[in-house]
């Protein structure tokens, strides 16, 4: 098995930031998304990368930013590493299949969930409060219940190593005010529900995602980082699915259960993985990608 990639320092490119998985650069005219193999979980990053990972991610965020492009405009100007500037040229070989030039936004200091499912944390909540980040669902739900509709559940945008915390609607308004507010909910639905069926077409349920938004110059809402791919979504094979219990996965689900069942405490340092575990995460991701992206 390829050995993946777990950093990149490419001399002579300022580094702009080093996230769970994208180390970024600076560049003219924008910045340089580079997607490692690495993977975190339970917002700790793993000792070993996932080979090809990288090369996944990108390539499903293109695919769904350009499906998208009729709901919102996004961060994305070219994967072609040929078209990014000169100074990004002698590093071709690692950029290849796993790097964006994007344009710089101000990112907005939420992460917007929407669930068309009750799952993971949202799950959590439900059993604790008869609620999702303040939303009232109908008693007596199962778990990985189709929810009556989709529902858009923000959460705060953690700093490394910290957890993601549930935010209502009305404390989102508070951080970015109401009009912006208003348009990412209804943006980010109507993303959410054209990539489920578009999903549902190749055997695949959307459970959940996240999305990231940024303001671009003149305050144009725009869509960045990644979109729709296993490591910002949950996704079930539709042929196994059934309410009340965990689903099969397509994500880092598989990776999380194994962490569960070793009782791992959640903090760094995080443990070595087998081989086998290693093998299997690709093994889903590439799944993923075959599946969704045609």
């Amino acid at each position: 098995m390829e050995k993946g990639l777990a950093r990149t320092d490419f001399t002579g490119l300022k580094l702009f930031s080093r996230g769970k998985v994208r180390d970024t650069y600076e560049a003219d005219g924008g910045l340089i998304m580079v997607a490692t193999d690495r993977i975190s979980a339970f917002d700790v990053i793993m000792p070993n990368p996932i080979p090809g990972k990288g090369k996944i991610l990108t390539r499903m965020s293109a695919f769904w930013f350009k499906e998208m492009e009729g709901i919102i405009e996004n961060h994305l100007m070219t994967t072609d590493v040929r078209q990014f500037p000169e100074a990004c040229q002698p590093f071709a070989d690692v950029l290849e299949g796993r790097s964006m030039l994007v344009k710089k936004a101000s990112p907005l200091p939420v992460e917007c969930i929407v669930r068309g499912y009750l799952s993971g944390s949202g799950w959590k909540d439900y059993c604790e409060t008869g609620a999702v980040s303040g939303i009232r669902l109908p008693d007596g739900l199962k778990e990985s219940a189709k929810l009556p509709e989709a529902i858009f559940t923000p959460s705060t945008k953690a700093q490394d190593g910290a957890h993601d915390l549930p935010v209502t609607r009305i404390e989102m308004e508070n951080l970015i005010g109401r009009s912006l507010t208003e348009k990412i909910i209804k943006v980010s639905l109507q993303i959410y529900r054209k990539a489920s069926a578009m999903a549902d077409e190749r055997g695949i349920i959307i459970a959940d995602t996240k999305m990231e938004f940024g303001l671009a110059p003149g305050d144009r809402l725009i869509l960045i980082d990644e979109v729709l791919t296993p490591d910002s979504s949950r996704f079930w094979p539709k042929a196994d699915y059934g309410e009340g219990r965990s689903q099969k996965s397509f994500d880092k689900q598989f990776l999380r259960d194994y962490l569960l069942s070793i009782k791992w405490n959640q903090k760094p340092p995080a443990p070595e993985l087998p081989l086998h575990i290693i093998e299997k995460t690709k093994e889903k991701y590439e799944e993923a990608l075959n599946r969704l992206v045609k």
